[in-house]
């Protein structure tokens, strides 16, 4: 059930492993897009703007859990490019315990804060009741989603990218009939469409759960695994919070963005919405190379395969510029049809605001690429103050956007804002990769890290 991937051709073995990750993102992205036309069709426009009203919220606090998650996998799978289980077991044990923490807290902030935080960002009174029902079920569901993301990632850690596809593709069937069943069979409009979410994923960990007991060793933890040796907590702890707080710092700026929605009323808010949904659906094949990257990264890191590194990084590059054209370029031919799945034909103002989303950021789709890649790179080499201050950039950019350009652009500065996060982000990025670049190519496979990741990060960029 594992997968070693320091050996073999480096582009083989990227792609054999991301098509799962790929396959799994498209169709997560597809229930999401059914969830809103299912929402939107039978509930109406108005429960679809709901939904979507909470949307940057979710990412903020949501998007914290699989940032983490991700983040506390770059230690096991190290350990297990190095063929340390005993390291790789208490590593695993360690992201447990920071992963209860992080649900409690999430849990606590987004139950209790669900209201106040609607009417800080000026949500249309008209959606704030469906909302606030939207984010209360979907925050006490925290608990399993941080489960799943957790388990999920330690089982990818171990190379093995394809049982956790099947697992989510079990969840996200059962989703669509679980959300048609609650909303069109029980009628319980936007809350049931949350439910529907918390129990698959429910299913979803129970799955991982029986997976790790039967076919993974490896992750068999005893109590001797509870007790880590000196430093290794923080080793768990630091890419652990520091890829949730750049999850956390990109979704800020998504929340000062959707409070200048907000502000352009319900026909913008259900226009973003439903551009998400399809600008979700289209990069992510982008994202699923970038997480791939992050575990054969982190692999070759922990077996000294550094010239590996170099190529994979290069032709992962390469793979998804011609993909972000591709992609792009299907957005901007098919956007306007593609919207009306979600409205239907009688909302002409939001259709149109919709494609203009789309068309302005599928264009540049190649800039998103090339971050997905550098930024995924760079954590799995263990870095976290870069792509942290990358997060930052994007903050301040998409801040600006919602801030400055909305009020004088309209829907239009709304369109624009991503494209400037994306380039904001990259600035930072790509002069360390640069950094490490060089430092790579003084390695020959096999040597060890000459400075500490923590220091080389940055000295290498400087």
């Amino acid at each position: 059930m594992t997968n070693n991937l320091t050996v073999g051709s480096p582009t083989r073995v990227i792609v054999a492993f991301t098509l799962p990750l790929l396959i799994g993102n498209v169709f997560q992205q597809i229930y999401q897009f059914t969830d809103a036309a299912v929402v939107g069709r039978m509930v109406g426009v108005d429960a679809l703007a709901a939904v979507g009203a909470t949307g940057s919220l979710m990412f903020l606090l949501i998007g914290f859990t699989l940032g983490a998650s991700g983040g506390l996998a770059i230690p096991i799978a190290k350990a297990f490019g190095a063929g340390d289980l005993p390291s790789l077991r208490r590593h695993f044990a360690n992201a447990i315990r920071i992963a209860v923490g992080i649900a409690a807290v999430i849990t606590a902030v987004g139950v209790f804060g669900a209201h106040s935080l609607l009417v800080l960002m000026q949500t249309p009174p008209e959606l704030i009741a469906d909302a606030e029902a939207f984010l209360a079920i979907s925050f006490i569901g925290t608990p399993i989603a941080m489960a799943y993301n957790l388990l999920a990632a330690a089982i990818r850690a171990l190379g093995d990218s394809r049982t956790p596809l099947y697992f989510l593709m079990i969840s996200c069937v059962l989703n669509v009939v679980l959300v048609v069943t609650f909303i069109g069979g029980l009628g319980w409009g936007v809350p049931g469409a949350a439910l529907a979410t918390l129990v698959a994923q429910l299913v979803s960990v129970l799955l991982c759960v029986a997976l790790i007991a039967r076919r993974m060793p490896q992750l068999h933890l005893t109590r001797a695994d509870w007790k880590s040796q000196p430093g290794e907590f923080g080793e768990s702890l630091r890419p652990g919070l520091a890829m949730g707080f750049q999850m956390s710092v990109i979704a800020i700026g998504a929340v000062v963005l959707q409070y200048a929605i907000n502000g352009l009323g319900a026909d913008a808010v259900a226009a973003f919405t439903s551009a998400m949904r399809v600008d979700q659906v289209a990069v992510a094949p982008l994202a699923s190379f970038g997480v791939a990257l992050t575990t054969f990264v982190a692999q070759n890191r922990g077996a000294g395969r550094w010239a590996r590194i170099r190529v994979g990084v290069w032709r992962t590059t390469a793979l998804t510029w011609a993909l972000a054209a591709l992609l792009g370029g299907l957005i901007i031919a098919f956007g306007t049809p593609i919207v009306r799945i979600f409205v239907g034909s009688g909302e002409p103002e939001v259709v149109a605001l919709a494609h203009t989303y789309l068309i302005i950021n599928g264009a540049v789709y190649p800039l998103l690429a090339t971050l997905f890649v550098l930024r995924n790179a760079i954590q799995g080499l263990g870095s976290t103050a870069v792509p942290t201050l990358a997060g930052f950039m994007e903050l301040a950019l998409r801040s600006v956007a919602g801030l400055v350009l909305v009020g004088q652009l309209g829907f239009l500065g709304v369109a624009v804002a991503a494209p400037l996060a994306w380039l904001g982000a990259l600035l930072p990025l790509v002069a360390s990769w640069f950094g490490w670049r060089r430092a790579l190519l003084g390695l020959s496979d096999g040597d060890p890290e000459p400075v500490p990741v923590s220091r080389l990060r940055l000295v290498r960029a400087s």
